[in-house]
Formats: structure tokens, sequence, C-alpha cells
């Protein structure tokens, strides 16, 4: 069962929307189970996220997650949205079936995924993304399916 925060992002998700001209984008998900996460990220000069849009194709939980995922991190320095955790979100979110955890994953990586857009187009490197790839979000998903 959902919690009423999670209903309350499904069904009036925020930041939904693309941002033309983002300075980061990620795309991650699993074809498989059908949940595909896009985050796109307007950053400003001091590196902190001004604006931050989602469009995911997926699941009431993969929306939630991802609706969650971009408020946790809008306003916050680059730094600070690295270091989000799919278990911010889900305890954000108030909690999620152990069968949906994987959303919580997925928003985390789709964040990740994004600023490692930035910091490819900027030249620069963000801490916590030294060994990041944005192509092992796959086997990520994959491994964490239903655990919490």
């Amino acid at each position: 069962m959902y919690t009423e925060k999670v209903m309350d992002h499904f069904r009036n998700p925020r930041n939904v929307g693309e941002i033309i001209k983002a300075d980061g984008v990620g795309e991650v998900g699993n074809p498989t189970c059908g949940d595909i996460m896009k985050i796109y990220l307007k950053i400003n000069e001091d590196q902190i996220i001004e604006d931050v849009k989602f469009q995911t194709f997926g699941c009431g939980s993969a929306i939630a997650s991802s609706s969650m995922a971009t408020e946790l991190i809008k306003g916050k320095s680059i730094q600070d949205a690295v270091e989000l955790t799919n278990k911010a979100v889900i305890e954000a979110l108030g909690g999620l079936p152990p069968v949906k955890v994987h959303c919580s994953v997925l928003a985390e990586q789709a964040v990740k995924a994004a600023l490692y857009d930035y910091s490819q187009k900027h030249s620069i490197t963000i801490k916590g993304l030294e060994n990041y790839d944005p192509h092992a979000t796959d086997d990520i998903h994959d491994h964490t399916h239903g655990e919490e």
C-alpha cells in the first residue's frame, strides 16, 4: 500500500516537464519493467540547481519518486544533489512497498546521470561521480529490484 505522500506526489507530481537547453540531462531505466526516468537540470554559475524537471514513464511509485527527488535537489548545490540517496527519497515519501524500492533507485540514478552529463559538458569533476558510469544504471536497477 502506498503512503498518503506517495499518492500525493503521484496525483500531483511536482516539477514535471522538460527544460530546453538544460545544463544537464540524465536518463535511466529498465525497459523490462517499464520504468524510464529523465531528469533535466538548470544550474547557475554558483553551481546551484535553479530548476529541475522530470519526465517519467512508469508506475505511480516511479512518478512519486521522480517528483520527490526533484523536490529534494531543487535549490541545492550540485555537491548536495550528488549525495541524494534512494533512502532519502523513500524517507521523504514516508516509505515505499519493497517491490517498488527500485523506483527510488532509478530516481537517485537519474539525478546522478544528469549531474554526470553536466560535469561532462562543463569539464568539471563532481566529488562522488569520479567513477560513475552512466551505462551501469541498468545493472544497479536489476540488483536492487524489490530490495529495501
